[in-house]
């Protein structure tokens, strides 16, 4: 009876330490949570406020009891920031479809083709990603102005519809299905193409969701080259139209207005990843283990 009742407050003792434990990490993902998605808060709660009442506020008011929809009417008259969504959505689908089927297609060939040099030749492939993307820009630049593609979404896109990261993880991901399945339907007579479509696609469809929704999130958020090869507002994106807002649109000092323009253009993305964030981890976990 004596070692029962030790062992049973021994249980009682780890039970305790256990959701202590879990108490202090709830307590913890809480803390940074809400440090995290403050920023998001202030902006959104920014956005409904009126110009008058914010510059009207000596000390940060973390609430409102008026919020207002007209910087959102602001936002979407002072520039044409609803083509700019559209141009941004017909870039980044296109850009994100091209990206897809050529990494999809170089992958496998790397995965399950045999031809002499393969690996020398992927290593050399993989130390591309030692080369930071600003070095090539001005290369860039100069090939796309060579072939008279600026203000042009080709101009926009051909830069972007290769990526070595998501061909290395695809290649990992297409070299955890075994290769008997690939014999086996080489003896059936079946295509690599065929074989690709038929068999790899489907098993390794998290990792092509990942990367999809990742080059999407990208290509929203691209800035630097559409600035470059654009200065025709009929081709402008989002990260164009932000700083037109700023330089042309409602001023620099209309901060209202200007956080109602950055919610616009953010929830599309937020809403993606919401929506797909099961399918993320679940693609990422898979590309990462090696089977």
């Amino acid at each position: 009876m004596i070692r029962n009742d030790e062992f049973a407050a021994r249980q009682r003792g780890m039970q305790r330490r256990r959701r202590a434990g879990k108490l202090v990490t709830y307590l913890g993902l809480s803390v940074w949570a809400v440090v995290v998605l403050f920023p998001f808060y202030w902006m959104v709660l920014t956005s409904l406020k009126s110009y008058g009442a914010y510059n009207a506020e000596h000390t940060p008011v973390f609430f409102t009891l008026a919020p207002t929809w007209e910087n959102y009417r602001q936002a979407f008259t002072a520039v044409p920031l609803g083509n700019y969504l559209l141009n941004t959505l017909i870039f980044s689908v296109l850009t994100t479809a091209a990206m897809v089927v050529v990494s999809t297609l170089a992958a496998y060939a790397f995965a399950r083709l045999r031809f002499r040099g393969r690996n020398l030749l992927f290593g050399l492939f993989l130390s591309m990603m030692m080369i930071p993307s600003e070095l090539v820009v001005i290369t860039n630049f100069v090939t796309i102005t060579n072939w008279d593609l600026r203000n042009s979404f080709l101009g926009l896109i051909l830069p972007s519809i290769t990526s070595v990261f998501y061909i290395y993880l695809l290649k990992e991901n297409f070299e955890q299905v075994p290769d008997e399945l690939y014999r086996a339907a080489k003896v059936d007579g079946t295509s690599d193409l065929k074989y690709l479509w038929k068999v790899m696609i489907p098993i390794c469809r998290p990792t092509l969701i990942t990367i999809t929704i990742l080059k999407l999130i990208e290509c929203w958020n691209s800035y630097i080259w559409p600035r470059l090869i654009t200065d025709d507002q009929a081709y402008y994106l989002v990260s164009n139209g932000i700083q037109q807002i700023r330089e042309e649109g409602f001023g620099r000092e209309n901060v209202p207005a200007m956080m109602a323009a950055v919610v616009s253009i953010s929830v599309p993305l937020i809403l993606l990843f919401l929506t797909f964030r099961k399918k993320i981890m679940q693609g990422a976990s898979q590309g990462g283990i090696k089977g």
